[in-house]
């Protein structure tokens, strides 16, 4: 059994995947557009271009997320994405880059469990938390 993330980002998809490419070093496995799925969708009007299934490698961990269908935006609650990392200089880069825009909700400091830990909603409302053991 395997369970894997999958992010809904209504309408801002594309957005998404550049930003953790550039904050995390993202690779993008696939990419697939309403446009090009086969036969009638109900999409709203101008959705067409829109992410319909994307895939994400971030480490080991493959993240899926799409831009959904239309519907109204749900903010992400009830879970964070952990990150763990294996230095404390690369715990910092990636906290710095997911914060930028986003919300701090604990800085990144030394605990009694990790070198560091810290937990922040990134600028998509994306709960993480990052630590450094």
């Amino acid at each position: 059994m395997h369970v894997q993330p999958y992010l809904f980002f209504h309408g801002q998809c594309d957005e998404a995947i550049a930003f953790y490419q550039q904050a995390l070093g993202a690779q993008l496995n696939a990419l697939m557009r309403y446009e090009e799925a086969p036969g009638p969708l109900q999409v709203p009007d101008g959705w067409c271009e829109k992410v319909m299934h994307a895939s994400l490698q971030i480490g080991q961990t493959e993240v899926l997320m799409s831009d959904g269908r239309g519907e109204h935006e749900a903010p992400f609650n009830g879970f964070s994405l952990h990150l763990a990392l294996h230095s404390v200089a690369a715990a910092e880069k990636a906290f710095a880059a997911l914060a930028e825009e986003g919300q701090v909700d604990m800085p990144l400091e030394k605990t009694f469990w990790a070198q560091r830990f810290g937990m922040l909603h990134d600028r998509f409302g994306v709960g993480w938390m990052i630590s450094c053991r």
